[in-house]
């Protein structure tokens, strides 16, 4: 998100992280190794009553989701309309995403980025999120049922029971102005997300996280990951200061792509033995998979040089006397890597 929009955009999507202190505190009561670091392989620790106890702050459960957060989807799993509004999404360079205008994202897309500090107490869980305005969730653990008629919001209403050690949190009652990714996944009043959160012990936790909006997925789909425990640091605060700079914020538009061209650079590229690039196309746009980009769209500087949208790497198609691809050229960090079309 923040190499590769238009210079003007990045100003508008990156948000002022205030100065933190404590980042390097011990925490208080966290299993340590004989040379001090926090031993994360202890058991878990548990309430009064028996539950693990959630409480501490968590890393992200996984940076790509963020950016794409059906990118294990096929394209049959999107309903079309949806589809339809995520690519124009990524050709306008997400110029209206709630990034941009100083707002929450969505449940999943917070779940997703850096840190996340739960707090858990009898009768409700608070989750606070070290992501852009630093939004916050209360789940209630009471008994009580989800709201019937809930005033839409941006994170919605949560409820959560235990089955086992495993919290089960449902939240449902979502406006449609959020972006389940930052790449412009539409969210509908008709989502209802189920998170599980299962700490296997001190430092480490599962978590899992179905999705279901029947009016943008063909299907309820679930994500698995882990999250690990961050002891001995603190959130940064998280506040975005440039929506008042916004109508002086101008799109480049990109230059674009026809689908012939497009479809000939899909394909298979080795890097190395087993590492491969995959290429796809979808009408003008093409997808990359693979170097931990996540199944999004380049956007083209040119006609066979493109930018991902997630990490700071280029791609540039090169091709020979008679016009054919023959390798890809990506561009990054670690300098540039060959990689040859299968």
């Amino acid at each position: 998100m923040r190499s590769h929009l238009a210079a003007v955009v990045i100003a508008c999507l990156v948000p002022a992280a205030a100065s933190a202190q404590w980042l390097n505190y011990p925490t208080p009561g966290v299993p340590r190794l004989a040379d001090g670091k926090p031993n994360l392989a202890a058991p878990a620790p548990r309430t009064p009553d028996g539950k693990p106890d959630l409480s501490g702050i968590w890393s992200g459960a996984g940076p790509m989701y963020r950016f794409n957060i059906a990118q294990d989807l096929e394209t049959k799993d999107v309903q079309p309309w949806a589809e339809a509004l995520f690519l124009q999404r990524v050709r306008e360079s997400r110029k209206d995403s709630p990034l941009a205008k100083c707002m929450p994202v969505s449940l999943p897309y917070h779940q997703f980025f850096n840190l996340t500090r739960i707090v858990q107490i009898p009768a409700l869980m608070v989750i606070l999120h070290e992501s852009p305005n630093s939004p916050n969730r209360t789940v209630f653990t009471d008994g009580r049922e989800l709201p019937k008629d809930p005033n839409p919001a941006y994170m919605g209403y949560s409820v959560g029971k235990w089955e086992g050690d495993t919290m089960v949190v449902t939240t449902a009652g979502f406006n449609d102005k959020g972006w389940l990714d930052s790449a412009g996944h539409p969210q509908t009043e008709t989502l209802r997300v189920i998170e599980r959160f299962t700490r296997r012990d001190y430092g480490h936790m599962d978590y899992e996280i179905t999705i279901d909006d029947p009016k943008v997925f063909t299907r309820a789909f679930t994500i698995k990951t882990q999250r690990t425990l961050q002891p001995d640091t603190q959130l940064l605060e998280d506040v975005c200061e440039n929506e008042r700079s916004r109508a002086h914020f101008e799109v480049k538009e990109p230059p674009k792509l026809s689908p012939r061209v497009a479809a000939s650079y899909a394909g298979v590229y080795e890097l190395a033995p087993g590492r491969d690039i995959t290429i796809t196309a979808v009408e003008d746009l093409l997808f990359v998979r693979g170097l931990n980009e996540p199944k999004l769209p380049l956007l083209p500087q040119s006609d066979t040089k493109f930018m991902s949208t997630a990490t700071p790497a280029g791609f540039e198609f090169v091709k020979d006397a008679q016009g054919k691809v023959t390798h890809l050229i990506v561009r990054g960090q670690a300098g540039d890597q060959k990689a040859v079309r299968k």
